[in-house]
């Protein structure tokens, strides 16, 4: 999946020197092997709980479907025996109760699989690659430009209030929300209904009242559309007043909100706020 970040341009190529100086003591660190805890630890779980979920259901389906139609093939040949006995047709009930049995036999070994499929054995992840993932701030501070301004600084305020908000509205509807917005996955909340153990992924971008657009990264929309089922775009509008509260926030959910991938080119998509916010609902189970 990919990330919303750009390789450097060519007027910030003769800052490597510099950035790999600054991270010299991290690179040393054993950084494999860090990533490959952390996707242990945080990342399998997660997928593997996914995957078991889709593979149970699945089986379970095919199972039941296995049964009936072999079931319904095995009673006819059963019965077939059963008429060619009282008639005394010696040859055709051994080939009709040679039929069922095959069947049977069949069957079962077609249940015994379905079986050993269930069993899900989740393998170390494998490390084919990394980046040095450089913050724009660190970029601009080496190269001598301007840092952001109180701008930067007031639009980091709403978005941190937003999923506050949202975490507890997530709460009060019963779910248990954890603000993953650090790990940079697609979504800033994960979700979880302790009745089912289902996870909802939310993303949740807020705005001051009346906003004009808002960015939608490409790892974002990505997200969206793998995750359709399960994915809430969470809009969350705040207060022009310096009088910031989770109680005074309005909040939307708007359910697949996305419909076609971001060019190849593209990092962000700005959407109309206001669309948006027109297709959204109020938050709910």
């Amino acid at each position: 999946m990919p990330f919303d970040y750009r390789p450097l341009d060519n007027s910030e190529q003769s800052l490597v020197p510099q950035i790999l100086a600054l991270a010299s003591e991290i690179l040393q660190k054993g950084i494999e092997e860090q990533v490959q805890n952390y996707a242990i630890r945080q990342l399998v779980p997660q997928h593997y709980q996914q995957v078991q979920q889709h593979r149970t259901e699945r089986i379970a389906k095919t199972i039941n479907a296995v049964k009936q139609r072999l079931t319904t093939e095995i009673n006819h040949w059963e019965s077939q025996a059963e008429k060619w006995l009282q008639q005394d047709k010696r040859k055709n009930y051994n080939d009709a109760r040679r039929k069922a049995d095959d069947i049977k036999a069949r069957m079962q070994k077609r249940l015994d699989e379905l079986e050993n499929e269930r069993q899900l054995l989740p393998q170390p992840p494998l490390i084919v690659g990394g980046a040095l993932i450089v913050p724009i701030g660190l970029i601009r501070r080496l190269g001598g430009s301007p840092l952001p301004d109180i701008f930067a600084t007031e639009k980091e305020r709403v978005e941190k209030l937003a999923i506050e908000a949202v975490v507890a509205v997530e709460k009060a509807l019963g779910f248990e929300p954890k603000d993953v917005s650090a790990d940079k996955c697609g979504y800033d909340i994960e979700s979880r209904n302790p009745s089912t153990g289902q996870l909802r992924f939310i993303e949740v971008k807020g705005r001051i009242l009346e906003a004009d657009t808002v960015t939608i990264t490409k790892n974002e929309i990505f997200t969206a559309l793998n995750k359709p089922d399960a994915f809430i775009l969470a809009l969350v509008e705040v207060p022009k007043s310096r009088n910031w509260s989770e109680a005074n926030c309005g909040i939307r959910y708007v359910v697949r909100p996305f419909h076609s991938s971001p060019d190849f080119a593209v990092t962000s998509v700005n959407y109309n706020w206001q669309k948006l916010w027109s297709q959204g609902e109020q938050p709910h189970k």
